[in-house]
């Protein structure tokens, strides 16, 4: 016996899904004149402008107010640029720099390019306050680690977005910023009082409902005094008590993906953590990247199935679709704003070099890269000085795996850059570096996370707080490299 129609496209008015491939299959496109909320688009979505926005047009045509959904937040973290690294710098260098109204501007340049692409919603700005050097997940994709500074800047990125007509989502509520664990894999936890989370982790939030964010994304993360041993997803004190009775948030709280280890693993599945979502306040459920049609039907039919026992109240389910569904009028009644000019990125990314140290008698290096892995929220994207090198040699090499005396004997008279990510916690990095420089003229490039740790007699470090292709390029131009 099928669901019950009406309750099967309620279900579906909650969930944002996913398909694999540049061109929507036919079962994506049938979900949306269903009634299904919308899809997200990941890199494997992704080939070309052209093609994206094809891809838009065909989900618009099964339904005007589809939600199409993407992470698309600049530097690290890009699904449009994923074959060659995004053209913007990320949110730790714009924090560095300092320019409130120059993250507005990038933003918003970053809006406008969705917008033309027919994407509706940018699951970005990350406003966590890294305050956790370790932190595997968020680092360079936060402002920084200052809560009045990343309160001002994520305020200005979701003007910028919003001012181009696309909805931002804030994430991850209530603070991703001082967990060493990646709640992709496991569930982090956050063991701190309340007021601790209200003085270092909510500012960027409060800031962000002020100045009208529409939509608010939620973290796998467990605060214990918050959430007991459930993750904040499923907390009605983290989403109900707190995000709308305490701060005034009236837009719609989008879940974190659901097949993350961080809720599916607490729920059982993936429909049950829906289920767990919505009757905790949540309003629009990312179901995550590896989705088909049964997935998305096994997850309406289990959001189905508690209205029918008891675990779902109707009320509560049809204020969740309701809520998907005033962010998509939101969006098809914002305005537009014109392209930005192309060098705004790249001029950003200068901006945001530091160098310690002195870059002279740099001439001619070996530059080595040093392999580090990434997060299933930046993928596999291009980084490094590689394409932006004029004439310089290139090596890319484990740190853990690689005797200094070859590499000194691979330069020669030449000296050394070393270019790497999150170098204070990468396995052999430190001690690699270390004893180049004892016996050679090295510098380094940190174009991750870059901590406090500086190693002993290198002849420079330069930073670049973050690793796109705009943060790599500048990287090369102030070492004199550049092409």
């Amino acid at each position: 016996m099928g669901l019950d129609p009406g309750l099967r496209r309620l279900a579906l008015g909650t969930l944002l899904a996913a398909y694999p491939g540049p061109v929507p299959p036919d079962w994506a496109v049938d979900l949306v004149g269903e009634g299904l909320a919308g899809h997200t688009l990941f890199g494997t979505n992704v080939h070309d402008p052209a093609q994206v926005a094809a891809s838009t047009a065909t989900l618009r045509a099964a339904r005007s107010d589809v939600l199409i959904a993407i992470d698309e937040e600049g530097g690290d973290v890009t699904r449009l640029a994923h074959a060659t690294g995004s053209p913007y710098p990320g949110n730790a260098a714009l924090g560095a720099i300092g320019d409130v109204a120059l993250t507005r501007r990038v933003h918003e340049a970053i809006g406008a390019e969705l917008a033309t692409l027919g994407i509706t919603v940018n699951l970005a700005p990350t406003v966590d306050v890294n305050s956790a050097d370790d932190n595997p997940v968020i680092g360079t994709r936060s402002f920084g680690a200052d809560p009045v500074k990343v309160a001002a800047h994520a305020a200005a990125a979701v003007a910028g977005l919003q001012a181009a007509g696309v909805a931002a989502c804030a994430k991850h509520f209530p603070g991703h910023g001082a967990t060493v664990a990646d709640s992709h894999y496991e569930l982090p936890t956050v063991d701190v009082p309340v007021d601790v989370l209200r003085e270092r982790d909510l500012p960027p939030f409060a800031a962000v409902v002020a100045a009208g964010v529409r939509a608010v994304m939620t973290a796998h993360i467990r605060v214990p005094v918050l959430t007991g041993d459930g993750p904040a997803t499923f907390s009605r004190a983290v989403l109900v008590d707190l995000l709308r009775g305490e701060y005034g948030f009236t837009g719609t709280i989008v879940t974190d993906a659901l097949e993350m280890k961080g809720a599916a693993v607490a729920a059982g599945g993936v429909g049950p953590a829906a289920v767990r979502a919505l009757a905790a306040g949540a309003d629009l459920l990312c179901i995550g990247a590896q989705v088909d049609a049964e997935l998305v039907e096994q997850v309406a039919a289990e959001i189905v199935t508690a209205l029918g026992d008891g675990r779902l109240d109707r009320a509560r389910v049809e204020e969740a679709a309701g809520r998907a569904a005033d962010l998509a009028a939101w969006t098809r009644a914002a305005g537009s704003v014109e392209a930005a000019p192309t060098d705004l990125g790249y001029a950003a990314a200068r901006r945001a070099v530091r160098v310690e140290g002195v870059l002279t008698g740099l001439d001619r290096p070996l530059v080595v890269q040093l392999h580090s892995t990434s997060t299933i929220a930046e993928g596999r994207v291009p980084w490094g000085l590689g394409p932006h090198l004029a004439e310089a040699e290139e090596l890319r090499v484990v740190a853990a795996e690689t005797d200094p005396a070859t590499l000194r004997g691979l330069a020669g008279d030449r000296p050394i850059v070393l270019v790497g990510r999150h170098l204070h916690r990468l396995p052999g990095a430190a001690d690699l570096v270390t004893a180049l420089a004892a016996q050679h003229p090295v510098a380094v490039v940190e174009m991750g996370w870059p901590a406090q740790w500086r190693p002993v007699g290198v002849r420079a470090f330069v930073t670049t707080y973050g690793a796109s292709h705009a943060n790599g390029r500048a990287a090369a131009e102030a070492l004199g490299l550049a092409g």
